[in-house]
């Protein structure tokens, strides 16, 4: 099962008194970097974040944030009587008449606010842990309906890939036919020109070594044999992007010798196309953890 490298995941919760908000983004990397953020008191949890993470990330700079936030209560706050006692007598001496009481609500010193005891950051950690793992959750779900949509894509390019390699080796033996034909009518005219007698041993012995430097079997028998891994660890139950890399590189290496061995326009193009269609697999792969 392919997973994305990229990919969103949220949640939220509000229990044991905290209203906690988690989240989850990630973008390639061709190696894992996670990055934990918690807002303060809990700054300390954030290794124990970063190790909840590693959980479902092996690859790609992975960020993950939290937000803990303890509505207030009533008794969390106070008015300062004698504050606003003070303002209002000053201000109905200047006004000459009363002062609406709401109006000074807003003053300095009016409203005073009670420090609550420092959270139990430990204690609180399990609550945090479980709306963080949520999140987590949603953010693997994602990655893997996004990478099963590349899986199906990547499946589609590797039988265009089995397609002109079937087209190559088709094409293949005509070339040396052709070779020969092309030499026999060339010996032929220089015979009827000069005079000049060739041995037939000759002929054949040029045409052999010609085979022999365009005959692209072993390449075209690699090939396959790298397709079906390629198809393997599509299937395979784990993310295999770093494998997938590599077999998609000794593919392109193959491809390029192919294109080399054969002195052939038709072949040519079709290494072209192939070329093109492997370019889309390693933009691809990129993505794939």
């Amino acid at each position: 099962m392919l997973l994305s490298m990229t990919g969103f995941g949220e949640a939220r919760a509000q229990e044991a008194g905290l209203a906690i908000t988690a989240e989850v983004r990630s973008v390639n990397n061709r190696h894992l970097k996670i990055s934990a953020k918690i807002n303060d008191p809990y700054g300390r949890l954030e290794p124990e974040l970063e190790q909840l993470a590693r959980e479902y990330a092996r690859r790609g700079t992975v960020q993950v944030s939290v937000r803990i936030e303890r509505p207030r209560k009533v008794e969390d706050y106070r008015l300062n009587q004698v504050a606003l006692a003070s303002y209002r007598e000053q201000l109905e001496r200047l006004g000459g008449g009363p002062v609406d009481l709401g109006a000074l609500l807003g003053l300095p010193g009016i409203v005073e606010e009670f420090r609550t005891a420092a959270p139990d950051v430990a204690g609180e950690w399990p609550v945090i842990a479980r709306v963080a793992t949520e999140a987590l959750k949603n953010f693997e779900a994602a990655r893997a309906r996004e990478g099963a949509a590349m899986a199906a894509e990547l499946l589609a390019l590797v039988r265009s890939i089995r397609e002109s390699l079937a087209r190559v080796a088709d094409r293949a033996p005509l070339l040396v036919q052709s070779y020969q034909k092309r030499l026999t009518e060339r010996v032929q005219a220089l015979v009827q020109e000069y005079g000049v007698a060739i041995d037939a041993k000759d002929l054949i012995r040029e045409v052999a070594i010609l085979a022999d430097r365009s005959d692209v079997s072993e390449e075209l028998v690699r090939l396959r044999a790298h397709l079906e891994q390629y198809e393997e660890i599509l299937d395979g139950p784990e993310s295999g992007g770093r494998k997938l890399e590599f077999v998609v590189q000794e593919m392109g290496r193959e491809v390029n010798t192919v294109g080399s061995k054969s002195n052939d326009v038709e072949i040519s193009r079709i290494v072209v196309e192939i070329k093109g269609v492997l370019e889309r697999i390693r933009e691809l792969v990129q993505n794939v953890e």
